[in-house]
């Protein structure tokens, strides 16, 4: 396949991890990263210059988040991953999977709400059209487990296994737009399940671990069927340069079980998240419920002692 369209060199030389991390940037995701930090930046800086404060945990996992884009999309990563299955495995799964969820845990929409300026009455600003797209019908549809679950699967199934990736792959243009999309749905699965930034659909805790698990099997077992082909799946990497040394069956094999192994990693990581927020989220509870008892003379308590009395006197 000819990848010119791309800038590239079909003659790489065999892959090592250095070669893999030397800089060479996709000037579209560059100034994306670039954009995404200092429009993050601004944001922090407003706050802080009113008085109000940001957690710097925040901060650190939304770094974080763009600079894992910037790892597989502004390093030699993406270079050889046009021509090698197992690379751009990694730049698919970091993407898709690492990078929303830090991005998410800097909790960038609660930051926009606010950092921007509310507008004038009967007037209509940046503030005001982002919370109505948080309320839109749109919205509620595209973070709903009904959507983004299946979603989540046929951007593995439905890409890999189709036409549809030869030909993404088969243009500059093709390959952001691929990129883009699988860092969107990984934006849309996680969203609702990470419960940082607000959104038209949050669940509840246990039931946000359902939806978590629901969609990790089918990359485990898309992942198996990768390893346990018997000849090339995907039409763009079934005849590897030759300067590169590697045979397309074991490449294949390889990004096989980096998908599997993606399968696991970012699970555990984010259940992590969820039973930290979720530990959070009772001891605040725990914390109004004690300051309403102290302000009230602990009257739920009372009342509830008083309804216990009537139930033992009408036994009698």
């Amino acid at each position: 396949m000819d990848h010119s369209g791309h800038g590239m060199n079909m003659d790489l030389p065999p892959f090592t991890l250095g070669r893999g991390l030397e800089f060479s940037a996709d000037p579209f995701f560059l100034i994306g990263c670039v954009a995404a930090l200092a429009l993050y930046g601004y944001g922090v800086t407003r706050l802080r210059g009113r008085g109000d404060g940001w957690p710097v945990n925040r901060i650190v996992f939304f770094v974080l988040g763009v600079l894992s884009i910037a790892l597989v999309m502004c390093t030699g990563l993406n270079d050889y991953g046009m021509v090698m299955f197992s690379v751009h495995m990694v730049q698919h799964m970091v993407i898709s999977m690492v990078s929303p969820i830090l991005l998410l845990l800097g909790a960038p929409v609660t930051l926009a709400l606010r950092a921007l300026p509310v507008a004038g009455r009967d007037r209509t600003g940046p503030r005001e059209l982002l919370l109505k797209l948080l309320h839109s019908r749109y919205m509620k549809i595209i973070t709903h487990p009904v959507f983004t679950i299946p979603l989540f699967i046929a951007s593995l199934y439905g890409l890999y296994f189709t036409p549809l990736f030869d030909f993404l792959m088969g243009s500059k243009t093709g390959h952001i737009a691929m990129m883009l999309h699988f860092l969107a749905v990984g934006l849309v699965f996680f969203w609702p399940i990470m419960g940082v930034d607000p959104g038209p659909h949050r669940p509840g805790y246990v039931m946000r671990m359902l939806e978590l698990f629901a969609g990790m099997p089918f990359h485990a077992f898309f992942g198996i069927a990768l390893m346990m082909a018997s000849q090339p799946m995907v039409k763009a990497y079934e005849n590897p340069p030759a300067s590169l040394g590697i045979d397309a069956l074991s490449d294949q094999s390889a990004a096989g079980g980096i998908a599997w192994a993606f399968s696991e990693i970012p699970s555990v990581l984010v259940l992590i998240a969820l039973v930290f927020q979720w530990y959070r989220s009772e001891q605040r509870t725990a914390k109004r419920s004690d300051r309403a008892a102290d302000r009230d003379g602990d009257q739920e308590l009372k009342a509830y002692n008083a309804y216990l009395a009537s139930l033992q006197a009408r036994g009698q």
